[in-house]
């Protein structure tokens, strides 16, 4: 295909294409399974931990470790119990994803394409976070049945409290993981994220409670409680999983900012306060820090002080901020590494974005650190976005093919980046778009052998 994009940044009609057929013929059964969009590698990762667990109990079933020949031993569950939470809380801090993001990408593109195509998955860890907190909850639910079993049994060592305590916070446990079920979070996101806050910061106070109760139970005559609980290391863990939560509200700051609206539809939003952005990261922004944060991509330029987001109209909050664009507004924690840090594994890449999606790909462009092409679908580009921001975007890559879609009508998106794949020869493609236009792009270049990447809306 030619390039068919004008100066002023609209595109000419294209063929109809039809997906390029694979090289080595119709995708095999066992591809077409492993690209279905129910097997990403944030469902094997979820399935990885369930496995881990079930060999855990297994186990120690077999080695003795649940109970001895009078007692059920109630600290290894514990053990077990904390050390999915620790997982699951620890894998989604920000430094530590910045650290997988970096680890991953340290492969260089000599290396072959197979490893490099599962290294840059990275950003698929949700599955550690949600598969170590239900499995956390399992085996909080064994405990607390454990408990009351010896209870009943006439047992010493567990008080009425510390069962209290374990009742409430196993039902708090369950109403986060409901609402954090993909099936009620799309339709429900904001009552979801208020769960997910403040449910977590009650649930951490009544771990905290448990875990003290439960101490203070089997505390010996005339020994301090503090210093018992300073020899336990179940709370030493838990403290370190407190300041985990505590460490980006301690980053949270209110931040003026510069904002253009070149249409009803979009605002550009300029930050200078200090931090440095790099490209494929994001920032998590609010109007009101504790009700409610979205996180958008940022678009650092080389040679400028700041950096740049596009926020486009997509529910009432972004509707809020376009119709009475605000002087300031809060920052929570530290700039976070994206999908599209995975770039750096390719040797050239196909970027494809709708409409405000070209946001998270335009640093890239200017970063220029290795060859990519553009596809970019969107309505009326210039009247939605602005001519300095097209303009901006054809100077970084002067090929780009955008789409006008209130000209052209929506493009055979899966056809256009096939054809580009094959007209430039890039390695990966890396989609940023809807939920749905993300996993059929996605599904469709990697049911024919190529790498592909996008967003799981997974927080």
């Amino acid at each position: 295909m030619t390039n068919t994009s004008t100066p002023t940044g609209m595109a000419t009609p294209v063929p109809d294409f039809r997906p390029a057929p694979p090289q080595d013929g119709a995708p095999s059964a066992w591809r077409r399974l492993w690209s279905h969009p129910k097997m990403i590698q944030y469902h094997r990762l979820f399935a990885l931990v369930v496995l881990v667990n079930a060999w855990v109990a297994y186990s120690g079933f077999q080695g003795g470790w649940w109970a001895d020949a009078q007692h059920a031993a109630m600290g290894s569950i514990a053990q077990v119990m904390l050390a999915n939470f620790a997982m699951a809380i620890l894998v989604r801090q920000q430094y530590v994803v910045n650290a997988l993001f970096w680890l991953a990408t340290r492969a260089p593109t000599s290396w072959p394409l197979s490893v490099r195509w599962q290294l840059a998955k990275v950003y698929h860890f949700g599955g550690l976070h949600s598969g170590g907190t239900t499995l956390g909850s399992v085996w909080f639910a064994v405990l607390l049945a454990t408990q009351a079993w010896h209870v009943s049994a006439g047992g010493q060592g567990v008080s009425a409290l510390t069962m209290g305590l374990g009742v409430a916070l196993l039902l708090l446990l369950g109403g986060i993981i409901a609402m954090a079920l993909p099936s009620y979070r799309a339709k429900q996101h904001n009552r979801f994220e208020m769960m997910h806050r403040f449910g977590g910061w009650t649930a951490l106070a009544l771990f905290w409670a448990h875990a003290v109760s439960t101490v203070a139970d089997g505390l010996p005559a005339g020994q301090a409680l503090g210093a018992s609980l300073a020899r336990q290391g179940e709370v030493w863990v838990l403290a370190l999983l407190t300041f985990s939560i505590l460490l980006p509200w301690l980053r949270l700051k209110r931040v003026k900012v510069e904002i253009t609206k070149p249409s009803n539809h979009a605002v550009v939003v300029r930050y200078n306060y200090g931090d440095d952005a790099f490209p494929g990261s994001s920032n998590t922004v609010s109007l009101n820090p504790l009700i409610e944060w979205h996180a958008f991509a940022n678009i650092p330029a080389p040679g400028e002080k700041g950096f740049r987001q596009i926020i486009s109209r997509a529910g009432d909050w972004t509707g809020a901020l376009i119709d009475k664009p605000p002087t300031h507004l809060w920052v929570k924690g530290i700039t976070t590494c994206g999908v599209a840090n995975i770039e750096v594994l390719f040797k050239k890449v196909v970027y494809v974005a709708t409409g405000s999606g070209i946001g998270p790909v335009l640093p890239h462009l200017l970063a220029d650190k290795l060859p990519m092409h553009l596809v970019w679908a969107t309505r009326n580009p210039r009247k939605t976005y602005g001519d300095a921001l097209v303009d901006e975007i054809l100077q970084a890559n002067p090929e780009a093919l955008i789409w006008d879609t209130d000209t052209h009508g929506k493009p055979d998106l899966v056809a256009l980046v096939l054809e580009a794949v094959r007209r430039t020869g890039a390695e990966a493609v890396i989609c940023i778009a809807n939920q749905k236009l993300t996993q059929a792009v996605i599904q469709g270049v990697e049911l024919r052998g190529i790498p592909g990447y996008g967003a799981i809306w997974d927080s």
